[in-house]
């Protein structure tokens, strides 16, 4: 493809806190042949000029048109873009998404796609009246460990999948930064049972090849908020380390705070938690597999145990890994953090014989190297085949969201959810991959 600036991909980014660094750096550094920056759209002029800063500085790129979300529409009239980036607040991705496909643009939507069934109703709508595309960057699929599972499965060595469990554990620093943030509202990221846990519902609807059909989950909120506060919890060793994370200080204090009124730090103890810190669900999937899954922010380590069970042996998959606070740095750091004190075993057990370690190929990059492998079948026009449908559709971003909304409804009603009562999602099949 000519690297000229007209035969390149356009793409428009609206959000611009942290997220947004990993797309950035990808189109402006290894994809710059193929792609182009034409425009950013935030609440924060202050975050934007930041931005622009550090993408001059670092990749020579001149500074990019900003918009405030005000102007949306505008910013796509007159810097055409062909994809628009959503990378804003959760609960504002499904409206970006569909205005941006009523504008004539395909879609790229940081996880999740939305937080609720509304939202995703939405998109299906859009998607049906102007045939544009939906792609959700679901980056755990690319990581080596979670793809040799994929393709254990997929070679048929534990039979056909029977059933699942996921527990997943989030330190007291990682953990805690969801309940500083604006996460930490449930209007704005449907929870950790949505904005976390879309991430490892997608990657067991991915596994399995199904998805989940009826859901029943218990939550409380047990150690962070007003609960914390009761217990007479310490704040100092839940704040946030301003002093180590400059990049944060310069996009969220200050200025920023000022033009955007979004404050970072909040106390994990305050009473605007309305989230859940402990959590557990069980889902039935339309293949017959049954799932179970806990979530807990508050671990004194982070990562997860995983096992598949089928009908001629199991799978078990145990990650620990570093505590790890997004910033804008880039890659690099994210994964320097991630692999601080890292472990991943990997073992078959066959049903009848030995079981064995199955080896895992080291990558470099965050997020045990799926975003490396992630960006280059995204923006590269040529991407390496991938026999592992990793790519991630507008199809399996619902199904992951809608496992999280239906846990939610269960929580708050006391019965089980049937996804298809929320959004009735279509038969699985090879092109919803």
């Amino acid at each position: 493809m000519s690297s000229s600036v007209s035969t390149r991909t356009r793409y428009a980014v609206v959000g611009t806190g942290s997220r947004v660094v990993m797309f950035l750096d990808a189109i402006a550094g290894p994809y710059a042949g193929n792609g182009v920056l034409v425009g950013l759209c935030d609440v924060s002029p202050t975050r934007m000029a930041w931005h622009n800063r550090r993408l001059g500085e670092r990749f020579g790129v001149a500074p990019l048109p900003t918009f405030s979300v005000d102007a949306f529409e505008e910013m796509i009239r007159t810097t055409k873009p062909d994809v628009v980036i959503v990378t804003s607040v959760d609960s504002t991705h499904h409206d970006y998404v569909v205005r941006a496909m009523r504008a004539g643009c395909d879609v790229i939507c940081e996880k999740p796609m939305t937080i609720c069934a509304a939202g995703v109703r939405a998109i299906f709508d859009a998607i049906a009246q102007t045939g544009k595309r939906l792609r959700v960057s679901f980056n755990y699929r690319y990581a080596p460990h979670t793809t040799m599972v994929r393709d254990l499965i997929q070679q048929g060595a534990i039979g056909r999948p029977l059933a699942v469990d996921l527990h997943w554990v989030l330190d007291t620093s990682h953990g805690a930064d969801y309940f500083r943030r604006w996460h930490a509202e449930l209007d704005k990221s449907g929870g950790l049972l949505v904005h976390k846990a879309t991430h490892h519902f997608d990657i067991i609807n991915w596994w399995i090849d199904s998805y989940p059909q009826r859901v029943f989950a218990m939550g409380d909120l047990k150690f962070y908020g007003p609960v914390g506060r009761s217990m007479n919890k310490p704040a100092e060793p839940f704040r946030f380390k301003w002093e180590e994370y400059p990049d944060q200080q310069q996009l969220y204090t200050g200025p920023a705070l000022a033009d955007s009124g979004y404050q970072r730090d909040r106390d994990v103890f305050g009473d605007h938690v309305t989230i859940y810190d402990t959590m557990s669900a069980t889902a039935r999937y339309r293949n017959g597999v049954i799932f179970n899954y806990s979530l807990l922010a508050y671990s004194p380590w982070e990562g997860f145990r995983a096992s598949i069970t089928g009908t001629d042996g199991r799978i078990e998959l145990y990650s620990k890994h570093g505590s790890h606070i997004l910033t804008a740095t880039g890659d690099a750091d994210l994964a320097t953090q991630q692999s601080s004190g890292e472990e991943t075993r990997l073992t078959l057990f066959p049903m009848f014989g030995s079981p064995r370690e199955v080896p895992i190929p080291h990558a470099d990059g965050a997020h045990g190297g799926g975003d490396v492998v992630m960006l280059e079948q995204i923006f590269s026009p040529n991407p390496p085949a991938d026999p592992f449908g990793r790519a991630a559709t507008h199809v399996d971003g619902a199904a992951s969201v809608l496992l999280g909304v239906a846990a939610n409804e269960s929580i708050a009603t006391g019965k089980p959810i049937d996804i298809d009562d929320l959004f009735p999602l279509p038969q699985k099949s090879g092109a919803t991959r």
